[in-house]
């Protein structure tokens, strides 16, 4: 029986392009596969006509024979196969290669990606971390901290080859360079990396002395990083191509440092804003009078302290906070007052605070409105 044309048995036309046959061939093999057709006896057959066709039609040099000679360019010593010394002879009826482009275009993504081609010829190197610790004064001056970062570079005795003297690596014979193997079991070709090259699609046959073939060595490297004025707790800062040497010459990965700000004897952070709490004697608290506040820069700021205050009271200094990342303003400082219970009493002094009390008057409002809710509460129980 004379064969169907190929463009036929996908369904398309001849001026196909390659998605068009793709898409085409994955729908019919789908519709077709013999495991969903258990019922119809020519449903193997119809497959394997389905698998040839594409095997021919995706490959440019095999569609142009076809399209010229017809199937007679794949019938050793007639059309085209007569004139180049059996050309594509015996391609059409490898069933195992064609079930091979069933496996990978269907279970492909399934199984770990389907067909990669190529091998692992150059992979890039880790990404690193280094945890750095600053001052909270070093956050807000900024600076330039010098730092030291174990880690692989490039082997210079082979330039990242792993071979010696820099030579180019082979072509694996075993996988010719794809880094998988395929093997046919019963049904079903089942794909596994190359024991030969570990996946890679190459190897060395003379490894490089120095780096025993890998391509990159340990070595500590002096790097120096600039911190920007602003940084907290939790910035990262990248420093692209300062990460682990690639492997066979691939490229470096990156090295990102994780900023840590710790914690101040004097200031407190959240965000842009400072705060600081200062002491305040009873006496300036009560008649009002100034302090003077440090500031973060090493400056000092005279507050003025208004008469009656009580502890917790925040006083605003504008401007006297950290600076935004990336220069966005700068926040403020708050001073947080705490009113301070004078000890060690002389005499004399404790005298005077019994006079002081003796004279009483509506001095303490925050006591008064506290316990006369408390009576409230109370007299509420009693009833």
């Amino acid at each position: 029986m004379a064969k169907r044309d190929y463009y036929d048995v996908l369904g398309v036309s001849k001026g196909a392009s390659a998605d068009e046959l793709k898409k085409a061939y994955r729908a019919k093999a789908k519709a077709l596969h013999p495991d969903r057709n258990s019922d119809n006896p020519t449903a193997e057959e119809d497959f394997k006509e389905v698998n040839e066709a594409y095997d021919i039609l995706k490959d440019a040099e095999k569609k142009a024979a076809y399209d010229r000679f017809g199937h007679a360019a794949f019938e050793g010593g007639t059309g085209a196969s007569a004139g180049q010394g059996g050309g594509f002879h015996g391609q059409q009826g490898d069933f195992s290669s064609a079930f091979s482009d069933v496996f990978d275009d269907l279970f492909g993504d399934f199984m770990g990606g389907g067909r990669r081609g190529g091998g692992q010829r150059a992979t890039r190197g880790s990404d690193l971390r280094y945890n750095l610790r600053i001052t909270l004064e070093e956050a807000y001056n900024g600076k330039q901290a010098t730092i030291t970062v174990p880690g692989s570079v490039a082997c210079d005795t082979c330039n990242g080859t792993g071979a010696e003297g820099g030579a180019e690596p082979s072509t694996c014979p075993t996988c010719s360079g794809m880094g998988k193997v395929r093997a046919q079991q019963g049904f079903f070709t089942v794909e596994r990396t190359c024991p030969t090259c570990s996946g890679r699609g190459q190897i060395i046959k003379n490894p490089c002395s120095a780096c025993a073939g890998a391509g990159r060595v340990q070595k500590d490297r002096t790097l120096n990083v600039n911190i920007p004025k602003g940084v907290e707790t939790g910035t990262r800062i990248r420093l692209a191509g300062e990460g682990e040497a690639g492997a066979r010459g691939g490229p470096s990965g990156d090295l990102y440092i994780f900023i840590e700000v710790q914690p101040h004897e004097i200031f407190e952070r959240e965000g842009p804003n400072l705060y600081c709490r200062i002491p305040v004697a009873i006496t300036t608290a009560a008649l009002g009078g100034e302090i003077e506040a440090p500031t973060l820069d090493g400056g000092r700021s005279r507050v003025k302290v208004p008469s009656g205050v009580q502890s917790g009271k925040q006083l605003r200094l504008r401007g006297k906070g950290m600076p935004a990342l990336r220069g966005q303003g700068t926040g403020d400082l708050y001073i947080e007052l705490a009113v301070e219970t004078p000890v060690n009493l002389s005499a004399e002094q404790k005298e005077l605070l019994r006079k002081f009390d003796e004279i009483g008057g509506n001095n303490s409002p925050q006591s008064q409105d506290f316990f006369s809710r408390v009576k409230g509460f109370w007299d509420g129980m009693k009833t």
